[in-house]
Formats: structure tokens, sequence, C-alpha cells
């Protein structure tokens, strides 16, 4: 029979839906029949596409004996997806009595959301000192009855810890913050293979942006080297789909041979932005064409026909982790024939005794030759693996991921010339605005089988205002700024904590938790404090407006505090503080359209530090009113460059050459 998650339309949930436990989703009902029953709660956090969930399933959730223990529990399932701010809380338990975290998570928790125990999997029986769900259940079941006392105690001790004071003393802004940041990342840093620290290694894209930003500003050539090295070696890696495009989530190894096979729309979005901006600083196509790659993969397989994006697919096929990747020599020469199938197999590393499990996950790793995204036998061979066996995939699609993948391919399209990809950024943006935004123009964090639902949190505002930027940046387009301006000012709004500065995660007028979160560390995707920073300041620079200006000032000073313990945790923060530090140009043009030289000049520069506006007769009115300033701009036939540099304007000129920029 199914339980009460028959009804959601979550695949996470979905696929729990005929389990033996009777699951709720979270809920005041759950919480309510926990108290009217006098029972504790058992809370499992996961998502579609992770394995070790998938394995917990099957081993637990499937198992009558199992189900039969849980009876005396109320047993609730999230999709951390749909619920980042439910996730957040009980993250940060794991995390502060292990020392560590990751999912699936288990969390045991009084009536009143108060949790006394968390872990991550545990398999059904313990094994190799590791407890099992069995004797956990059990035990737990006990002591709720003989020593409740004590359980509750930890309880309130755990949930008075939650309670921290976000007001670290306010920071100075200063450079001295972003040096610190690239010399903890030198030490980290993998001088063999590339990235930071040791495997399991995940590709983080925002420190490689970050570092970038730094050379642009410094010229310092060591950070340069980095990103280079590990955006190299990522894309020569099994952790690159090398048959169908895009990455994995992360590499167990260090040499980003044997990728954690999942692949998730967000991180191949932020690392699309990294390797545009590799190509556009170096020139080297070898970071065009992963880029283009990556792209055309959420183009073919992530995307919905209305246009938005799905979240990922999973890592198994038939109950077998990385099976849809891998090959062996016989396949290839099958469906390539001898002799291509040879050279194929030379190339990418596949032989007979394999690299992964018995068989060979396709890798360019010290390879000179190679990287060409065109070569026929690896779309002969896509076709073939697609029909060999599937993958699932996550249907549900989130507006911050969503965000995230405007961002790139709006940048795309500008960089590789290439209208496909501006014009499904256009495309998602109008899905998000068609189904994702409510009666009363609020957000919606997801959409799924027909339904948006979950109010929109910190993240999707912060994140969306960045993607409106970066379609007005790709388009000039004035109704992308008019709606940026007005998203942001809904996220002051809606998360601002005025007592002590910075944003929570979840609105005022949201169901409350134990805590309101309030996140700052970059995690596998910027914070919402990190992109409601850059989004602040980018409108400030835009709009010259004093309100956005003293905003992004109050949100630079707060994450300075926040930041200055550990500022290679915080990244994209440091972006965001790069663009307030660093020299900074403003550039207005007037005329009847967008010239055609501002857009070649886009195509090969990432000029991070000039802002631009254009002012035609028909936007005048509306831009007058969204940046003031630009009122007293006139506007004729002929097209005018207005360039003004750290607080000095120069004389207009007619010529875009003369603007020397």
């Amino acid at each position: 029979m199914s339980n009460r998650l028959e009804s959601e339309k979550s695949p996470y949930l979905l696929q729990h839906k005929d389990n033996p436990v009777n699951w709720y989703p979270w809920g005041e009902e759950a919480f309510q029949k926990a108290q009217e029953e006098d029972k504790p709660v058992f809370l499992s956090i996961g998502y579609s596409t992770c394995h070790w969930c998938h394995v917990m399933a099957h081993e637990s959730f499937e198992n009558p004996e199992i189900a039969r223990l849980l009876e005396d529990y109320v047993c609730i399932k999230v999709d951390r997806e749909e619920h980042p701010d439910i996730d957040a809380v009980y993250m940060t338990v794991c995390q502060s009595l292990n020392g560590s975290g990751g999912w699936p998570l288990t969390i045991f928790l009084t009536p009143e959301q108060k949790p006394f125990f968390a872990g991550t999997y545990f398999p059904r029986i313990g094994r190799y000192g590791q407890p099992g769900l069995t004797e956990l259940l059990v035990q737990i079941s006990m002591l709720w009855h003989t020593q409740r006392e004590k359980l509750l105690e930890s309880g309130e001790r755990i949930t008075a810890a939650l309670q921290q004071n976000y007001d670290a003393d306010a920071g100075d802004l200063d450079t001295a913050l972003l040096v610190q940041g690239v010399r903890l990342l030198q030490q980290i840093f993998d001088r063999a293979w590339g990235g930071f620290g040791q495997a399991p290694k995940f590709p983080t894209p925002h420190n490689l942006l970050f570092l970038m930003r730094f050379y642009q500003a410094t010229h310092t050539l060591e950070t340069m080297q980095i990103t280079e090295t590990t955006l190299l070696a990522m894309a020569a890696g099994g952790i690159f789909d090398h048959i169908g495009g895009g990455f994995s989530r992360y590499s167990t190894d260090a040499a980003w041979l044997v990728p954690h096979f999942e692949k998730m729309l967000y991180d191949n979005a932020l690392l699309i932005n990294a390797y545009l901006e590799a190509f556009q600083l170096t020139g080297k196509h070898c970071y065009a064409d992963t880029a283009r790659r990556t792209i055309d993969y959420i183009l073919s397989e992530l995307t919905d026909d209305d246009g938005g994006f799905y979240c990922g697919q999973d890592a198994d096929s038939d109950g077998v982790e990385g099976k849809y990747y891998v090959f062996r020599p016989d396949e290839i020469i099958h469906v390539l024939g001898a002799e291509d199938g040879a050279a194929f197999c030379r190339l990418y590393d596949i032989t007979e005794n394999g690299n992964f499990e018995g068989q060979s996950i396709p890798n360019l790793i010290g390879k000179e030759e190679g990287w060409a995204a065109d070569d026929p036998r690896l779309k002969k061979l896509y076709e073939y693996r697609k029909k060999r066996t599937a993958l699932h995939l996550d249907n549900k699609i989130l507006l911050s991921w969503n965000a995230w993948t405007i961002v790139s391919l709006a940048r795309a399209g500008m960089i590789l010339g290439d209208n496909r990809y501006r014009d499904a950024a256009v495309k998602a943006q109008q899905f998000i605005r068609r189904k994702m935004t409510d009666a009363g123009d609020r957000l919606y964090l997801r959409y799924c089988d027909g339904e948006a639902a979950h109010p929109g949190q910190l993240d999707d505002y912060a994140s969306y205002t960045l993607a409106l930027t970066a379609l007005y940046r790709a388009t000039f387009d004035i109704a992308y700024l008019k709606e940026a301006v007005f998203r942001a000012r809904q996220m002051m709004e809606l998360y601002a904590d005025g007592e002590a500065n910075g944003y929570y995660m979840t609105a005022h007028d949201a169901g409350r938790l134990i805590m309101r979160p309030k996140e700052t560390y970059d995690g596998a995707t910027p914070s919402g404090n990190s992109a409601a920073e850059m989004a602040l300041e980018q409108l400030a620079s835009l709009t010259g407006e004093q309100f956005f200006r003293e905003a992004a000032d109050r949100q630079h000073r707060f994450m300075a505090g926040q930041v200055k313990a550990s500022p290679a945790s915080h990244c994209f923060a440091l972006s965001a503080m790069a663009k307030a530090l660093y020299p900074h140009r403003e550039l207005i043009i007037t005329g009847n359209r967008v010239p055609d030289e501002i857009t070649a000049y886009l195509e090969e520069h990432p000029a991070h530090d000039l802002s631009i506006l254009f002012k035609s007769a028909e936007n005048e009115k509306i831009l007058s009113e969204l940046a003031p300033f630009s009122a007293s701009y006139p506007v004729s036939r002929d097209t005018v460059w207005y360039l003004c540099e750290n607080g000095a304007c120069r004389a207009p000129v007619t010529e875009f050459d003369a603007l020397r920029l």
C-alpha cells in the first residue's frame, strides 16, 4: 500500500511512496500526530539522485522489519532540494555533533522539532564499528520510554546552541581579505592534479571564478595557473562525460578519474561560467569546447519543453552505480568498427582491465590530443549508450538552480556567439515568470508535474536577480533591469535582518522552524547572502541609486565579518567584494540601437569592472526611473558613448575606438 507520499510531486518522495514505512511529508499533520501519540520523530532527508540514499532505502526502508520498528516513531521524508531551509537547520545539527554531514541525513526529533540525535547513512545491521539502523531504532525507542528526560535535555541543549548570533562584528571591506582568500586556496591547491584539498574532490567553480577575478585585477599569474591546472584536469578526467557532455558532481580520487556519477544542474551551470571566463582570458578553444558541450548536455538532457531546467540525473542504472557511463573495448569496437574502435580505445583509456570495477571510464588524462567536440565517434557512442540503459531523471525545476543556469547561458550566448544559448536563457526566464510566480508576484521555489510549490527563499530571489542582470547585459532589454530592481527590493523586504544585518534564508512570514537559518558559507552553490551581496553591488553600479549603494555597503560589511574567519570558504562573497574594491567604470550608450561594437567587446572581454546602460528613445522613461542619473544623457540618432572611471567622467565620444576600453 502507498503511504502519505503518494500525492507528492517530488521524485525523491515518490521513490518512497511504496515503502512499508508510513512516511509523512514535512508538515503540521506529522508533528501533531507525534504529540498526540507521544512518539519521537524519525526524520530522513535526501534527494532523488543520491546514491547512498538509494542504498539506505533498499537496505532499510524497503525492509518489513525496519518498517515494524519505525512504528514506534512518526516518520518524515524530506527532499532537501525542495526544503533547503529544513536541510540547512538539521545539517548544521549533524555537523556540529559529528564534525561532518552528508546525505542521507538521519535525525531523531522531539514532537517540537528539537533534535537529540543525528547521523547520515546507517546500514541496516551494524558493521565495522558503525551502529546499524536496527539497533539504533530499538535503543532510542527504549530511551524515549525509560530515560526521556536525557533526550529532551539533549534536544534543548542542541537547539539552544543553534541560536547563533549572526551579528559577528561587522568587518572592514579591505583587499587584505581577498589576498588572504587567495593564500588559503594556494595552500590547499593540489599542484599535481588541480582542485583543492584531498579526495573526494569537488569542482567548486566559484573558487575558480574568484581566482580569475583576482588575476584580472592584480595580474597575479599563480592564480591563473591554479585555475587552468584545475579546469584542464577536470575536462580531461572521468568527471567530465566525454561521450555526452557535462560534469558529474565530484571525483572520488585525486586525478578526477572516477566520479560519483550523478549529474546535477547547478554544478554544470556554474562550471559553464568558469570555462567561459577562462576562454575569454586565454583564448584557448578547449575551454570554449568544454563549455559548449556542457551547455548542449543541459539543453538535450535536462530541459523541459516549456523552457525550465531539471535538477539532474542519477548515478545508478539498473541498480548499478556508473553502469550507464562505463565501457568495455568490445562494445566500442562493435559500435565504431575495428579500426576506429581501437583508435578510440587508445585515446580514451578503454582497456581490457578497465579503470573502474573491471570496466573503463572514458578519459583523456595525460593526453595532448583529443578535445574534439565534433568527433563523430562521440555522437555514435552517445546514441548507442542511450539505448543500452537508462538514467533516472529528477524532473523537478528549482528556481535558484535555473537562475544560475540562466546566468551562464546568457553569457554563453555573448561569448560563444550562439543565439541558441541566449534564447534558452530567455525562455527559462519566461518559464519562471509564467509558472513559478504567484498571484502576488512572489516566487515559488519548485515546479514539478504541473505544480509550483513552496515559497521562494533567499537563494531564489538573490540568484534570480543575478539572472536578470545577466540577461540585461546580454540583451540590453530594459524589462530585465526593471524586474531585477523589483526582485532585489522584494528580497530586502522579505529576508533582511534589520537588527544584525545580512539576510535570513526564509521570509519573515514563512513557516517557523526551531531556528531561522542565515547561511553565509559558499557550499555547492554560492550562499544566498553571497549572491545577495553580488546582486546589490551590481544594481548599485547600474542604477547609481543611493538606496542600493547603502544596501550593498551594509551587506559588504556584514559579509566581511562572516568571511574573515575562513575567506577561502566564501569565494563568491570575495568576488562581490572585489567588484566593490577594485577600480570600476560606468559606460552609458545612447542611440537608436545597441551598437555592434559593444557586443563584440563583451564577446572578448569579461569586463567585470564595467557597468553598461543603453539608453534609447524607447526606453528612456523607464531607464530614468530605474537609474535617475541617466535622465541627463540626451538621446539622438547617432550613437554617443559616455565613460566614467573611478568617479571621474570623460568627455562623450561618437566613436567606440576613442573610448580606449
